[in-house]
């Protein structure tokens, strides 16, 4: 079968054996796959989490049918519908966990359905779980011009906070945003969004910062929340490394969590699948939480897709379909 693997001379498309199910693995034929960053860096060799390097089949999220079951999978059959999470996604054939997947609505096409269970699974896991947002708090998301980013403030939105703010360096992006629920955007690169923080919210903070940028604006962030607030570090995109300001932290005395995939047992992926089924199922299939789709690409255009994602000028979702 056709898989895009990183090997010696970068990542290119190459036939390899058709993987077969174990256990509780769900073997899916792959319509439709959505490109996330850790995809990029994988691309140039980067290792994200135990994935990565040389053999590696790239990416982590799709949209297919079931072709075949394991031996100890439940929950699914056939000829089902479904999209997922995982490695090897960028393949005619992946392998999932029957835990780590759900049931494409039938109202989505396997494009769309391909853009959301990377989103769904981190941002409820962000914003609800570990963020604890209640409705009539204020939430800033960090980087929410991204997909999980435009999916955190729909969600934000969805469980009744009283004010959501994104923020985005592109002022194109940021403009936006108000169509995915933000009611404020600011530039995190300027250093008066704090400020507009603090007015907006009667110079108390926001209650929660869902952190996909980290790195400079750690400081900026504790500033920005207000006194028992928590901030929810989920991506490092301005880098791993930054200045903290520790009394700060404590004066707020700001929760501060840090969530990755990437440390999960399969147990806990499982359990955060159902905790998305069981609270905002409903909204996604009414397509109340959905994605943009900046571009489709063919399979045999991929790598065009990923110039496409580094060029760094897209809103939403890069599909690639099979």
């Amino acid at each position: 079968m056709k898989a895009y693997v990183y090997g010696a001379h970068g990542a290119e498309i190459t036939d390899i054996a058709k993987p077969s199910p174990k256990g509780t693995q769900v073997l899916v034929k792959v319509h439709a796959c959505g490109l996330n960053r850790a995809d990029l860096g994988m691309t140039k060799g980067h290792v994200h989490g135990s994935a990565g390097g040389a053999g590696t089949v790239l990416g982590m999220e799709w949209a297919g049918e079931v072709a075949e079951l394991g031996p100890d999978a439940k929950g699914v059959r056939v000829g089902d519908k479904i999209m997922g999470s995982g490695g090897a996604a960028f393949a005619e054939y992946t392998l999932a966990d029957h835990g780590r997947l759900f049931r494409a609505p039938s109202n989505m096409n396997f494009e769309e359905a391909a853009t959301l269970p990377v989103a769904l699974a981190t941002m409820h896991n962000a914003v609800v779980t570990n963020g604890a947002l209640q409705a009539g708090q204020a939430v800033l998301i960090q980087g929410a011009s991204s997909g999980v980013g435009l999916m955190a403030m729909q969600i934000a939105k969805l469980k009744g906070a009283k004010l959501v703010i994104g923020s985005s360096t592109d002022a194109m992006r940021r403009g936006r945003l108000k169509e995915f629920g933000a009611d404020l955007a600011v530039d995190s690169s300027d250093p008066g969004w704090v400020e507009q923080v603090l007015k907006a919210t009667g110079g108390e903070g926001v209650d929660l910062i869902v952190d996909q940028v980290s790195g400079k604006v750690a400081n900026q962030n504790l500033a920005a929340t207000r006194v028992k607030g928590r901030i929810v570090n989920v991506g490092r995109l301005g880098g791993t490394h930054g200045d903290f300001n520790f009394d700060l932290h404590a004066a707020r005395r700001i929760s501060y969590i840090g969530v990755t995939f990437r440390t999960r047992t399969i147990e806990e992926i499982r359990e955060i699948f159902a905790e998305v089924r069981s609270d905002i199922w409903p909204a996604v299939e009414s397509r109340k939480l959905q994605l943009p789709i900046d571009k489709v690409f063919s399979f045999d255009d991929i790598g065009k897709a990923f110039d496409h994602m580094e060029a760094n000028r897209h809103l939403g979702k890069i599909v690639v379909t099979l």
